[in-house]
């Protein structure tokens, strides 16, 4: 693996953060997130229209800051990373029109991210000697795949969310029990002291599968509020309501890696910031002897710090996109091969 030694400023725009960040000399020298959380929870979930408003707002103040905190000016860059694909068009418009604008006028490489390979290597940011293959586990709110990254650029996705993901499991979970939004931090929150064993939910896909399955939890707690109504313990909902989702990715990712007899775990995305997921999976991993790898919680969540990295993994094989590449919403992993059906 050849990393480019930069400086590279990478960009983020895919959903509801605006984000900038530089790698140079070998590490993430800044990493500036600007969050719609607020915008947002209004709504009780991001508006598409409304997000690429807000990225279009913020996009030259982060890109502004994240230069300053790394003490470099545009005329340092040596090349420019930008998330293209997949999220909301809108908003992945927003940060390829400033990349390439970037790229054109001083005459910069760009690469084109794809947002879940950022995910991916974000891993590796901070735990470069993880062995390969790793197994990682994608969490977030539009995502959930279990994915063998075999080196950087080559991935097979071993199993996906059959309907909704994770994020969105516990985003539609704390909207039916009244707790707010975002949902994978309120219903932690609530859940702390809680009984996970109270309400008994269903986990999804039972039998040898390495796929996933929530729109029967989101289903089972709306009639779980429906049957209970006042008498319903909101703290062990929330807490058992955590438990379904938690047990479940970690338990199935543990036996995929148990099965494949990998030597390494890694998890990421924003879910990952969840502690109970953290401390099921690494104990998981324990018991296996395989080591664990979860990126710092600023690399958790939408960031350009992971894209500014894959940028330096892509520039530093020579790859240079130009100006000609679109947007897309949905989009295959690089070098992917799909699951099996579950």
């Amino acid at each position: 693996m050849s990393l480019h030694p930069g400086p590279i400023l990478g960009i983020e725009t895919s959903c509801d953060e605006t984000s900038a960040a530089v790698w140079a000399d070998g590490e993430i020298r800044s990493n500036v997130v600007a969050s719609q959380i607020a915008l947002h929870r209004q709504w009780g979930g991001v508006v598409p229209e409304a997000a690429a408003r807000a990225h279009v707002e913020s996009v030259v103040p982060v890109l502004e800051a994240a230069l300053s905190e790394a003490g470099l000016s545009v005329g340092d860059l040596k090349g420019v990373a930008v998330t293209n694909r997949p999220g909301l068009v809108g908003a992945l418009n927003v940060g390829v029109t400033a990349a390439k604008t970037l790229a054109s006028f001083h005459g910069l490489p760009i690469c084109a991210v794809h947002h879940i390979e950022g995910h991916l290597l974000s891993a590796f940011i901070e735990h470069r000697e993880l062995p390969m293959p790793t197994l990682a586990l994608v969490v977030s709110g539009g995502h959930t795949e279990l994915v063998l990254v075999r080196a950087f650029g080559r991935y097979e996705v071993l199993g996906e969310t059959l309907d909704d993901a994770a994020g969105e499991a516990f985003d539609k979970s704390a909207r039916l029990l009244g707790l707010g939004y975002p949902g994978g931090r309120a219903i932690q929150e609530r859940a702390t002291g809680g009984n996970p064993e109270r309400y008994r939910l269903p986990q999804g896909l039972e039998g040898d599968t390495r796929n996933f399955s929530f729109s029967g939890l989101k289903t089972a707690v709306m009639r779980l509020v429906d049957l209970e109504g006042d008498s319903l313990d909101l703290t062990d909902a929330a807490a058992s309501v955590q438990h379904a989702i938690v047990s479940v990715l970690a338990d199935r990712t543990a036996r995929t890696a148990e099965d494949l007899g990998v030597r390494a775990v890694a998890l990421v995305g924003g879910v990952a910031a969840n502690q109970a997921l953290r401390d099921r999976l690494a104990m998981r991993c324990a018991r296996l002897g395989a080591a664990f790898s979860v990126p710092a919680m600023e690399y958790c969540t939408d960031n350009a710090a992971m894209i500014a990295f894959a940028g330096a993994f892509r520039l530093g094989r020579g790859e240079d996109d130009g100006l000609e590449f679109d947007v897309h919403s949905n989009a295959e992993l690089p070098s992917v091969t799909s699951p099996a059906s579950g």
